[in-house]
């Protein structure tokens, strides 16, 4: 997703943001303070808060990106999708579905969701896992982005998330590692739907995005059978289930692309 437009990701997120009361813009040191004593308010340790925020400071390159993003994908579909899905990653796709074909089959049978979707959005996200994942760390890119004005409310919320993941003992702070909007693991989940999709399907007591595949593919599905879609039913566009996709990607290319590249790990 952080390959798409940022614009096009955040634009329903912004409607549902609650309000904080941290001022953007000013002094970077004071807002970070002012951060520190929302994170508090909503229940993170100091711990957490004193590790998280020790020594952070803004980082350009997050803006710049941000700044180059354009609200209107260019491309067409076929363009797109050329690019995207060739028989190399299809092959990949073909192999993951059989190597997972017993967890794939679970996490159908518990969320709905069949399993060349599933495999379809992981390899695009990341190569399945082995791609860039993101290299930066998203405490500093979050406070950075929050900071910013211009969506402040959207991502002081996701760097509260961000320390709620780290709270909860999901992953430890040096494991916050994400793309350039605060995106996390193999499938580039924000943090807010890392808190509020993310499963612990392997069992061991915490929801880890970046290394657990269990995790990741069933949350993954989780998102998308919250978001109402149905095993079975066609996933084209205009269908129910290619509607219920914009909870991932709100682009009808890029989930047309999603349909496209699971017809073709299943031979349609």
């Amino acid at each position: 997703m952080r390959k798409f437009s940022l614009a096009i990701l955040f634009a329903t997120v912004l409607a549902t943001t609650p309000s904080y009361a941290a001022r953007c813009g000013g002094d970077f040191n004071a807002f970070v303070q002012s951060m520190a004593a929302e994170a508090a308010a909503a229940g993170i340790s100091q711990a957490v808060i004193s590790q998280a925020f020790a020594g952070v400071t803004q980082d350009p390159a997050v803006l710049n990106f941000d700044r180059r993003q354009r609200g209107t994908f260019r491309k067409t579909f076929e363009q797109y999708v050329s690019t995207r899905v060739g028989p190399g990653r299809i092959n990949i796709g073909r192999q993951m579905l059989l190597r997972h074909a017993s967890l794939l089959s679970r996490i159908e049978q518990k969320f709905g969701v069949p399993p060349q979707i599933i495999v379809a959005i992981w390899g695009l996200e990341s190569d399945f896992g082995k791609g860039d994942i993101g290299k930066m760390p998203v405490i500093r890119t979050l406070m950075t982005m929050a900071h910013d004005c211009r969506r402040t409310e959207l991502f002081q919320g996701e760097l509260l998330a961000a320390l709620k993941i780290v709270e909860r003992g999901d992953l430890p702070l040096r494991d916050l590692i994400g793309a350039f909007a605060g995106e996390i693991g193999q499938t580039q989940f924000l943090p807010s739907s890392y808190i509020k999709y993310g499963v612990d399907f392997d069992g061991n007591g915490h929801v880890d995005l970046r290394h657990s595949i269990p995790d990741v593919l069933a949350s993954t599905a989780n998102l998308l059978h919250v978001s109402g879609f149905r095993n079975g039913a066609p996933y084209d566009e205009g269908s129910q289930n290619f509607e219920a996709m914009r909870e991932w990607n709100r682009a009808t290319i890029y989930r047309k692309t999603i349909g496209y590249f699971a017809d073709q790990l299943v031979g349609r």
